[in-house]
């Protein structure tokens, strides 16, 4: 009897390590995708039914300084994100403009109009070792809707992790320019 029990026990274990081992792909395939991509579909704008929209200044900072002087510096990468916060209607992205600290365009992401849709966000990601906007760069970020939404979330986060230390901070948008709403 001793001898059956044994048996079951040993059974048991071995049915357990071979379940450990087995195809790691199958449970790496049911686990959600972390990287996802947003695609912005191209949309034609027809300015005549925009009823609102706004231009929108985000401070970047590229690098900050520590210490006692200018002379330690410490790199950031930034993240500027963009949030539509509408529960049923898209926001078109016209334009994201990058500027350096002199106000020299550095790079433009979106060339032609791109639907956001509700709920949906996006991101624009800038280096820790892309120091050319320098410590004052920013982002000029223009959007329009063709119905009344809910204003979108636009801020950028600044993170360094070099150090022992970690430094994390966000960056909120600023409207540079309100567009009216259509009558």
């Amino acid at each position: 009897m001793k001898l059956k029990h044994y048996f079951w026990v040993g059974w048991a274990l071995g049915a357990i390590v071979l379940s450990s081992c087995g195809d790691q792909t199958t449970s790496q395939r049911q686990q959600p995708d972390i990287k996802r991509e947003i695609s912005l579909r191209a949309v034609s704008l027809d300015k005549t039914k925009v009823v609102m929209g706004q231009t929108v200044y985000v401070p970047i900072y590229s690098h900050i300084y520590h210490y006692n002087s200018q002379d330690h510096v410490m790199n950031l990468s930034a993240t500027l994100s963009i949030r539509n916060t509408d529960l049923t209607n898209s926001i078109i992205i016209t334009s994201v403009r990058y500027y350096d600290s002199d106000g020299k365009l550095i790079r433009q992401d979106i060339k032609s109009p791109v639907e956001l849709k509700p709920l949906a966000s996006t991101d624009f990601f800038i280096a820790a070792d892309d120091t050319s906007g320098g410590s004052g760069a920013n982002f000029i970020v223009e959007w329009v809707a063709e119905k009344t939404v809910y204003e979108p979330v636009i801020e950028a986060v600044m993170i360094s992790t070099s150090s022992s230390q970690g430094i994390s901070f966000i960056s909120p948008a600023k409207v540079l320019k309100q567009h009216k709403m259509q009558k």
